[in-house]
C-alpha cells in the first residue's frame, strides 16, 4: 500500500511538470506534433525508469534531462536519415495547395500557440527558432529557470561551456532582435550602436 501510494506521489509531481516540459519541447522541436512526442516519450522513460530516481531530489531537472537527452538523440537520428513522405492518401490538389504554400482549409485557433504569441512575439520565437540547436537548448533551459549548474548537469556539458553557450546565444538573439528594431522604424534603437560581436 506504501508503496502505491509512493507511485502516485512519484506521478503527481511528475505530472505537475507537464507544461513546462512541453513548452520547452515545442521551442525545442517547433512542431506541435513532435513536442507532443517528444514529452510522451519522457514520460514514458520517467516512468520506466522510476526507480533511477532518488526521491527528494530535483524531480524537475531530472525529467528535463530526460526531454534533452531524448531530444538530441531524436535530433541526432532525424539527420542521419533522409526525410520522406507518404503520398498514397494524398490527393492532387491537397498537395499542389500544399507545395504552393496555399490553403483554402481555416486555420484553427490552437490556445498553446495563441498563449506563446501573446506571451512572446513572434520575432522572439523567430530569432529563437534561427538559433543553432545547442544555443537554443541552453537557452531554453535558461529560460525555464534553471542555474548554469544544473544545465551542465542536464546536457552533460561542463558548466564553462554551458556559460559559453548562453552568452553567445543571448548575443545572437539581441543582434537579431535589434536588426529586426531597427528595420521597423523603433526610435529607441535608432541611437544606439549595433550590439558588438
Amino acid at each position: 500500500m506504501a508503496a502505491e501510494r509512493a507511485a502516485d506521489a512519484f506521478e503527481t509531481e511528475a505530472l505537475s511538470f507537464l507544461d513546462a516540459l512541453y513548452r520547452t519541447a515545442l521551442r525545442m522541436t517547433r512542431s506541435e506534433a513532435e513536442a507532443e512526442d517528444l514529452v510522451q516519450e519522457t514520460y514514458i522513460r520517467a516512468l520506466r525508469f522510476r526507480d533511477q530516481f532518488t526521491p527528494g531530489t530535483n524531480l524537475k531537472a531530472w525529467l528535463f534531462r530526460i526531454l534533452t537527452n531524448t531530444f538530441i538523440n531524436l535530433y541526432r537520428k532525424k539527420q542521419a536519415r533522409p526525410e520522406t513522405t507518404e503520398l498514397d492518401d494524398v490527393d492532387e490538389s491537397s498537395l499542389y495547395r500544399h507545395m504552393t504554400g496555399s490553403s483554402t482549409a481555416p486555420a484553427s485557433p490552437d490556445p498553446e500557440a495563441a498563449l506563446l504569441d501573446s506571451t512572446v512575439a513572434p520575432e522572439v520565437t523567430s530569432a529563437l527558432e534561427e538559433l543553432p540547436e545547442k544555443f537554443r537548448t541552453v537557452v531554453l533551459l535558461d529560460v525555464e529557470g534553471f542555474a548554469y549548474k544544473e544545465i551542465a548537469e542536464l546536457l552533460d556539458i561542463p558548466i564553462g561551456t554551458v556559460m559559453s553557450r548562453l552568452h553567445r546565444g543571448r548575443k545572437f538573439l539581441q543582434k537579431r532582435l535589434y536588426d529586426l528594431a531597427r528595420e521597423r522604424g523603433i526610435a529607441a534603437v535608432r541611437a544606439m550602436p549595433r550590439p558588438a560581436d
